[in-house]
């Protein structure tokens, strides 16, 4: 870490522990929950269904342990920095391996770092879990501003542009000259922007959604161009309700999401199909998709809940709608450095490697995965770790 840091720059540890009353006042509010009817439809057409969320809520009130979740967090090493006036959580992990590339990596919503934590082992030492000591990492994983047990943003203005620097700036703490980054969902928005300003040291990016069709005129002659269109209408035709209204009016969700923690729970869950009727196995079934298990997906909503960011990270769709409106008709800056591309297959579209080309015409790594979705690296960690390290062995 950077031995002459102010404190303005200072990099403190960080633990977490939550207090006791707040976990009960979690209880007392999951017992109190006004239950609507049941949907009249037998899919999620109508939203996340009622068996669901209240096998959820059972199992959230008699089974679960926020405590695990808590000890399995103290044991990493964490840390908090203040850039730019916010508070910025991290996990630093430090490869036992000589020559680690130091790697950021960004998660995104509803998501949190817990959705990464399955990442660290195969990723730092890749030697334990099947890989080559030669491929290790040295990992940094922030916690979004407004997301976790970062502090939340007091102004406007922290698009993923904004975040993207405050990346640069937290390696350069960290005393990386040479780093690469990585993202999925919002954190592909923040590894986009990364990648588009290059700043010193950043050498490459990886990410497993594709963020560059919005506004782009696409090809549909192949097969596959075709699907990928088809999927992308679906989805913002039939599964887009969540994102208009965080980027329109996440003030007014942010009320459900800070009072019930039910409310807040199927706000979660109801993101794309894939993940919700693997989430909803899980609770209903007992049948986890790898590391979408009960527990962990608990973890991840109960982190929401005790930090009461609901609304706060909600706003970063805003941030993003609103940073998207300023630099409408201004093409973005190329980017110039090496990118890698994973297709999930679950995912809410199969991006086509000519869609990626044409986003980034410096494409080095383009593979389709077998298995995973959009929740990939918590869903199947170790093959997420093996397309992590495929993509960035050329720039070792």
């Amino acid at each position: 870490m950077n031995s002459s840091s102010t404190p303005e720059t200072e990099i403190r540890p960080f633990r977490v522990d939550m207090p006791d009353e707040a976990i009960a006042d979690l209880q007392r509010r999951i017992a109190a929950t006004r239950w609507p009817s049941k949907e009249l439809v037998a899919d999620r057409s109508q939203g996340v269904q009622l068996a669901t969320i209240q096998a959820l809520a059972r199992y959230w009130a008699a089974d679960y342990d926020w405590r695990a979740c808590e000890a399995r967090l103290n044991a990493l090493p964490q840390f908090t920095t203040e850039i730019d006036g916010v508070d910025i959580h991290f996990i630093h992990v430090k490869s036992r391996h000589a020559g680690a590339l130091p790697l950021i990596i960004t998660h995104g919503w509803p998501g949190s770092v817990i959705e990464l934590l399955g990442v660290i082992g195969p990723l730092t030492d890749p030697a334990a879990h099947g890989g080559s000591a030669e491929d290790a990492f040295d990992l940094v994983v922030p916690s979004l501003p407004g997301f976790g047990f970062s502090g939340a943003p007091a102004e406007a203005g922290w698009d993923p542009g904004c975040i993207a620097q405050a990346w640069a700036e937290l390696m350069r703490r960290l005393g990386y000259a040479r780093y690469v980054a990585q993202g999925g969902d919002q954190g592909a928005w923040v590894t986009d922007a990364m990648g588009r300003q290059a700043p010193e040291g950043l050498a490459g990016i990886h990410m497993n959604l594709l963020v560059t069709t919005d506004g782009a005129t696409l090809p549909t002659d192949t097969e596959q161009e075709r699907a990928a269109a088809g999927a992308r209408k679906e989805f913002r035709t039939s599964g887009f309700g969540y994102f208009l209204e965080q980027a329109t009016r996440p003030q007014t969700i942010g009320y459900a999401l800070l009072d019930s923690p039910l409310a807040l729970a199927a706000w979660m869950l109801d993101h794309d199909t894939d993940a919700y009727y693997k989430i909803s196995r899980a609770f209903t079934d007992g049948q986890p998709s790898g590391g979408l298990t009960r527990d962990h997906i608990l973890d991840n909503i109960t982190t929401y809940w005790l930090t009461g960011t609901g609304a706060s990270a909600a706003r970063s769709y805003w941030e993003h709608g609103r940073g998207q409106a300023v630099a409408a008709g201004q093409a973005p800056p190329p980017v110039k450095l090496p990118v890698g591309f994973t297709v999930f297959p679950g995912e809410s579209f199969r991006a086509p490697r000519s869609w990626v080309e044409l986003g980034y015409p410096t494409l080095s790594y383009f593979h389709e995965a077998d298995r995973g979705g959009h929740f990939a690296a918590w869903e199947e960690p170790e093959l997420f770790a093996t397309e992590i390290r495929a993509a960035f062995r050329s720039l070792r």
